[in-house]
């Protein structure tokens, strides 16, 4: 597939076609991949996609506990008033 390089402000680029973007699920962000004399566009998936399925299910099997204690001995909280 043969893209043209236009101007876009002071940079260049290249529009991807609706039905590239659709195709392989393309957001927000891609990864830029420089290999070998290529350069590889990879779309980069949704953030935190899942996340909230994996936490209902470590809350299940209740492994949604605190690794450590979220306020320490020493920590003086009177800096924080």
């Amino acid at each position: 597939m043969e893209l043209s390089v236009i101007k876009i402000g002071n940079s260049k680029g290249f529009r991807l076609s609706k039905t590239l973007i659709d195709k392989y699920n393309i957001k927000d962000k891609v990864e830029l991949i420089l290999e070998k004399g290529y350069i590889i566009l990879k779309p980069i998936p949704a953030p935190r996609k899942g996340w909230e399925a994996a936490f209902k299910k470590m809350n299940e099997n209740g492994e949604d506990q605190l690794l450590f204690d979220d306020v320490f001995d020493n920590e003086n909280l009177e800096e924080w008033v």
